[in-house]
């Protein structure tokens, strides 16, 4: 048969089905093709929350997922109310199409039902894309159907390819002859005496294929190819385009969405990934489309569980029923947390066309529609009453509340990998969009969508394995296994042992008394008492600008700063010998080394001869300027200080540093050649070391760990936030085997008497395996070199270099995964107080970047999987804001000096 056979017959085509229970495999939906502007996001999909939007899903495929679509139809039409049908992915188009038979049985039920509000409904049914095996596949021979087109009608048939791509009709309800019925009419006829009795339907497929099978199979086989990407901006853009009322004349009735899956919840989507994977970037609620026959308790329960561990809120169970009580024992299951409706048995006639069955069932569609109604109700007050009760009920650290407006608090509805999926309110529109978590969440984030959905499975895993067991004297495979992992990689070569512990300033105040012990212990300090307390005087050599920690210890381990002035922290001691370090950074397009007047007080005629700048970054970290001047002069300025505190009597018994990075102290990259001859230095003294990597460790810096950056070793590290994947608080303080030996005894008061009640817990152990093995290996990790075994650029250098040359910037840094910027300041406008970023930080969030600024230094943070795209996204966006800052300053001067 030619292809430019009758396409009606096509639309027409009744839906061929199987001997119950098996529902036929259809293939056939469609997408709005409307021409309308619609904004929608460059990565994660933003959705408009006016209309009422959920995903059917299956627990196996021909359970009944397009029967419950078609019911739901005719019911929320029914009602007065407009609905958008979108099926993405079909297969075994045009034979069977799931679209065509929720327009089919809309038109053939809305008739029977009673108590219809709407007088017209205007239907449109469109084809987007089909494979060219459909296009090579002459359409079988029509088959004869109740309602005939008029000719007038079937103008509005669109061809494409030789292939229709949508009809349009409108259906009208008549009473003229006493007796209710519905007419068929022209689609424009209708638009022209539009009303508000006017109720639209849309069903749409986006991508169709030939052959029956598994979407990723049949894309494979023929020649129609679907990314990721590309699925979820086309589903984006149909459920924009219907709930803005594009191409629809503007009415006042609820809109609603229905988005069919294809096969069951974890059916393989055309690339692959299964669809719970590749359509949670949206999270609609979900409507899970239970099996009512014999296995079909398990089938469901394993769906449902499915759903649930990846962050979908599943608003009820529907199943068909087959007389094995499966509902019943499901209602238990799920101990009445949501509703299970039970629909009745599809006959078994073959030629049923089941406009009975859907006319008998229509009250109980009715109550699944009004309580998902009442769920989408209730949903949208507790999202628009969480700024309110936010901002009344927590008290949010390092934040005055005074500062933060209600209208300017950042609600967080759900996370897909670097994005924060937030609640707004724009433009009278209330929509859920992406916002780049350019923070990290406080420098813990680092996983991409992939990642944190594993992570979900393995927390599962363990918190249904062992809950929490604790760690003193035994032993359990999440705990061994992580230690073990650690010790191979970050600790190869120089650590041992494995203290767990909760969060990084535990982990610190962990590592200093591992440290002092070990200083007692090497200097023969240790006695059976403790009667030499009142003569030694310990103390940590630390850098300025470093943090360590909120807890005493950590605190006393730091210099003075805005972190321990006496209003935040009144029992405050500086411990320790705390030295000016020489700080690194891009400016005017050449990397700078800015060092402190100390260095040049100490030795004047050196200063003048010593290299202090540098074209590339590389440079810095090559080892040999161990023998330059500088070096010599860093060296002179270690050893002169250090001396001068032992002739005070007092004891430098650690050094503990924060490697290359200063982070909560300003985002500030410290000299690795200072570093490196400082940690040298402690090391001849027989002082031990602590690398503080509780925030520049596991990947942030673009490498495993800072000794790659240092070349050089502790004997303590510290490491947290990005360790499991930013999942749950977990902390380690690695150590080597003499730090270890010098707790051994024969007394347990010689041993090392710090923990906590969740010490090791196997949740965190098991996250923090899973996070660690997956950003180390590349083929999991995009990012991750692996000749080198460091993460590509991130950050593109030119627009870095570009950057640094603005004239409102006083200096920039990238490494790793950090980008830095300061602007410029006076001395009242600088520091962690100052408020110079604050209209840049809020309108970065308004452009979808979430951001929190160290006074007047701005920074982002991606994750290491972050595509290097992104980070130039957030370069350009920072850029155009930098500008509209620059301008604004100019203005207001000139306002001034008018």
């Amino acid at each position: 048969m030619p292809m430019s056979m009758s396409v009606l017959a096509i639309l027409r085509k009744g839906l061929s089905r199987g001997r119950w229970p098996y529902l036929p495999r259809r293939a056939w939906s469609s997408c709005s093709s409307s021409n309308s502007k619609i904004t929608v996001s460059e990565g994660m999909p933003t959705t408009d929350l006016f209309s009422t939007a959920f995903t059917v899903w299956g627990a196996n495929t021909n359970v009944g997922k397009t029967l419950i679509s078609a019911g739901l139809s005719s019911s929320v039409i029914s009602c007065g109310d407009s609905l958008s049908y979108l099926k993405p992915l079909q297969t075994g188009f045009p034979k069977d199409s799931d679209s065509r038979f929720v327009v089919n049985k809309l038109r053939h039920t809305l008739p029977c039902l009673s108590n219809i509000t709407p007088r017209r409904i205007l239907v449109s049914h469109s084809i987007q894309s089909v494979s060219p095996a459909v296009l090579a596949n002459s359409p079988r021979s029509p088959q004869q159907d109740s309602f005939v087109m008029s000719a007038n009608l079937q103008k509005n048939l669109k061809v494409r390819n030789e292939f229709y791509s949508s009809e349009q009709f409108m259906l009208e309800r008549d009473s003229s002859s006493g007796e209710v019925s519905w007419l068929t009419k022209d689609w424009n006829e209708g638009m022209k005496s539009f009303s508000a009795f006017t109720s639209t339907f849309r069903a749409s497929t986006i991508w169709s294929w030939f052959n029956a099978v598994s979407p990723h199979i049949a894309a494979a086989e023929e020649g129609l190819s679907v990314s990721e990407a590309a699925l979820l901006q086309e589903i984006e853009k149909s459920m924009f385009a219907f709930s803005k009322h594009a191409g629809i004349v503007d009415n006042h009735d609820q809109r609603w969405t229905i988005l069919e899956t294809a096969g069951g919840v974890a059916s393989p989507g055309p690339d692959g990934t299964l669809q719970c994977d590749l359509y949670r970037p949206f999270r609609l609620p979900s409507l899970l489309v239970g099996d009512g026959r014999l296995g079909g308790i398990s089938s469901t329960i394993t769906a449902y569980e499915s759903l649930v561990c990846r962050g979908y809120d599943v608003n009820a169970i529907v199943l068909i029923d087959h007389h094995f009580g499966n509902g019943d024992l499901l209602q238990r299951y799920i101990r009445h947390k949501l509703p299970v409706f039970v629909l009745p048995s599809i006959p078994e006639d073959l030629n049923d066309d089941l406009i009975v069955w859907f006319t008998k069932t229509a009250s109980r569609f009715n109550e699944i529609r009004d309580h998902i109604k009442v769920v989408h109700k209730a949903r949208m007050m507790q999202l628009q009453s969480m700024q309110r009760k936010g901002g009344h009920y927590l008290w949010w650290p390092f934040t005055q509340h005074s500062l933060v407006p209600e209208d300017q608090i950042t609600v967080i509805d759900a996370r897909v990998g670097d994005n924060f999926m937030i609640y707004k309110n724009a433009n009278d529109s209330d929509i859920i969009m992406p916002q780049f978590d350019a923070c990290a969440s406080w420098w813990t984030q680092g996983p991409d969508l992939a990642l944190q959905l594993e992570l979900a499975r393995q927390v599962s895993y363990a918190s249904g394995r062992f809950g929490h067991v604790m760690l003193p004297e035994n032993v359990y495979e999440p705990a061994l296994q992580c230690a073990e992992f650690l010790i191979e990689s970050i600790g190869k070569d120089w650590a041992s042992r494995v203290y767990y512990s909760d969060n990084g300033s535990t982990a610190v105040e962990i590592a200093i008394k591992m440290a002092f012990r070990k200083y007692l212990h090497d200097h023969q300090l240790v006695t059976e008492t403790d009667s030499c307390k009142n003569v030694l005087c310990l103390k940590v050599l630390a850098l300025r600008g470093s943090y360590h920690g909120d807890t005493l210890g950590a605190q006393d381990a730091q210099a003075p700063s805005a972190y321990t002035g006496f209003l935040q922290q009144p029992w405050y001691e500086g411990r320790g010998l705390f030295l000016d370090p020489p700080h690194v950074f891009m400016h005017n397009r050449k990397w700078h080394i800015d060092i402190p007047k100390s260095y040049i007080e100490l030795n004047k005629s050196m200063t003048s001869v010593v290299k202090l700048s540098f074209q590339a970054r590389s440079e810095l970290f090559d080892k040999g300027r161990d023998s330059s001047e500088l070096a010599a002069l860093y060296k002179e300025f270690i050893r002169t200080n250090m001396c001068a505190c032992v002739e005070n009597c007092e004891h430098l018994a650690a050094l503990i540093i924060e490697p290359v990075i200063h982070g909560a102290g300003g985002m500030t990259l410290i000299d690795p050649l200072f570093q490196r001859i400082l940690v040298n230095e402690c090391k001849r003294k027989k002082i031990p070391v602590i690398f503080d990597e509780v925030f520049a460790g596991c990947w942030r810096l673009g490498v495993q760990t800072c000794i790659q950056h240092l070349g050089c070793t502790p004997d303590i590290g510290c490491y947290s936030k990005l360790l499991t994947g930013g999942v749950v608080p977990l902390a380690v303080t690695l150590a080597s085997s003499g730090i270890f030996e010098s707790f051994k005894g024969d007394s347990k008061l010689l041993a090392l008497l710090h923990g906590h009640s969740y010490s090791g817990h196997a949740i965190g152990c098991q996250a923090a395996l899973t996070a660690l093995q997956w950003l180390s290996d590349p083929n999991t990790n995009p990012n991750l070199l692996s000749s080198t075994m460091t993460l590509a650029e991130l950050w593109d250098p030119a627009r870095v270099s570009e950057l640094s040359a603005h004239p409102e910037v006083q200096r920039v840094i990238a490494l790793g995964t950090v980008f830095a910027l300061e602007l410029k300041a006076s001395a009242s406008e600088s520091g962690y107080g100052s408020l110079l970023s604050r209209g840049i930080v809020q309108a970065l969030r308004e452009d979808q970047v979430y951001t929190r600024p160290l006074g007047n230094v701005i920074y982002f943070m991606c994750g290491p999987t972050t595509p290097p795209a992104t980070c130039t996204k957030l370069l350009d966006k920072l850029s155009r804001q930098l500008d509209v800052f620059t301008a604004r300053k100019h203005a207001n001067a000139n306002h001034a000096c008018g």
